[in-house]
């Protein structure tokens, strides 16, 4: 059956009603908003039930205090702010603080509240007012919203086929976070070594570390010689790249310190410790260039560029760095001080097997081409075709 005539069949003969939000003699719905609470009250009276606010990460959850100011099921969405727009279905017992609006449906018999968070997850936004800077959604513009109202059943109906999208994302999500900690347990299961297991060198005893210097991001090109920024190498690449996000002009290249297929980039500077020391190994087959606050370290015969980056993500390394690192607002761990850090050498075999393990998890943890990054792309995708696809309503004029 075709994805169409699927949602004619679903409506066939059906009278889709359009209603607004929050206007008129017999609202459909209540609008509220929450109210402010510093961080000092949130910490005063610490307690069980959360405090929704106008952030996306942790669902909107700021904290959680003694007391609530709503119990029951809503849809929530935030009013000002980056995330303006952002909606939420809750239940429960919680509190929401002033960049917070609260929806509560006055006929359940009539609209159902997943629903609603649904249509409101594609419209809402919308209607979001982005002038003077700050994005802004208040009520008299959510109370304006047009809400379609199929039949009860029909909207239990989409709400089951989309829940189940949606429960098949957060799955894999869970799936991808365990397979996070589990990689992080392997790598530095696989990287620790007893004393007289193997040897032990510095640094600069296996290879040669240069330091860079210029590269502004000014100095980019559209195209050219590729180009390693420092800052990309805890913002954009992963373990290992072949191609380069930036580029620059031979002129400037010239200037600048050359990377050749097999050297390892390493961050020299951050606002934190954990990107300090941070390394991506360059796999093109055209010579790069990278520049200041990077360090190139140029292995020998004896140690792989991807055995040491992967040896860079582990606690191990993590506490080694910790002890040359300087600075307070930014923190420096200079390639002197870097070429001292002593580090596992297993033979080379025993150094490729490691390899293979860990890009094997470093694979399905992090493409986005082929691992499970992937695949929650993907299921996202269909979510939003379907969502769109199911909650396409023939549209009438609301009455007045």
């Amino acid at each position: 059956m075709s994805h169409a005539s699927f949602m004619e069949k679903l409506l066939d003969g059906v009278e889709v009603e359009w209603e607004y939000l929050s206007q008129g003699e017999n609202k459909l719905t209540e609008l509220r908003r929450g109210r402010v609470m510093s961080k000092i009250y949130l910490s005063e009276n610490f307690g069980d039930y959360p405090v929704y606010s106008s952030q996306t990460a942790n669902n909107g959850e700021i904290g959680k205090i003694s007391t609530f100011d709503f119990d029951g099921e809503f849809v929530s969405w935030t009013t000002d702010g980056a995330n303006a727009g952002t909606v939420f279905h809750r239940t429960g017992k919680f509190s929401i603080t002033n960049v917070c609006g609260l929806i509560k449906i006055n006929n359940e018999e009539k609209l159902k509240y997943k629903f609603l968070f649904y249509w409101l997850s594609i419209v809402a936004k919308k209607y979001v007012y982005s002038g003077m800077g700050n994005p802004k959604l208040m009520s008299n513009q959510m109370e304006k919203i047009s809400i379609p109202i199929p039949p009860l059943k029909i909207q239990t109906e989409i709400v089951r086929i989309l829940d189940t999208f949606t429960e098949l994302t957060a799955e894999l999500t869970a799936e991808l976070t365990a397979r996070k900690k589990q990689y992080s347990y392997y790598r530095d299961k696989l990287l620790s070594f007893e004393e007289g297991e193997v040897e032990w060198k510095r640094l600069g005893e296996v290879g040669e570390l240069v330091r860079g210097n210029g590269l502004p991001k000014k100095d980019f090109t559209e195209t050219g010689v590729p180009a390693i920024h420092y800052g990309q190498i805890y913002t954009y690449y992963g373990i290992h790249t072949k191609e380069t996000k930036s580029f620059v002009s031979i002129e400037t290249a010239k200037k600048l310190k050359k990377v050749d297929k097999g050297d390892v980039v390493i961050t020299n500077t951050s606002e934190n410790l954990e990107d300090v020391g941070k390394a991506v190994v360059y796999l093109g087959e055209i010579q790069a260039v990278t520049g200041g606050h990077a360090t190139i370290f140029k292995p020998s015969e004896n140690i792989l560029g991807k055995y040491f980056a992967y040896y860079t993500q582990t606690n191990m390394f993590s506490k080694k760095k910790r002890k040359y690192a300087k600075g307070t607002k930014v923190i420096d761990v200079s390639a002197t001080d870097m070429a001292k850090i002593i580090i596992p050498i297993p033979p080379l075999k025993e150094q490729e097997r490691i390899v293979t393990i860990l890009d094997k998890f470093d694979t399905l943890t992090n493409s986005i081409s082929e691992g499970l990054p992937r695949e929650i792309a993907l299921r996202q995708q269909q979510y939003e075709y379907y969502r769109e696809l199911l909650l396409s309503f023939p549209k009438k004029e609301v009455e007045e």
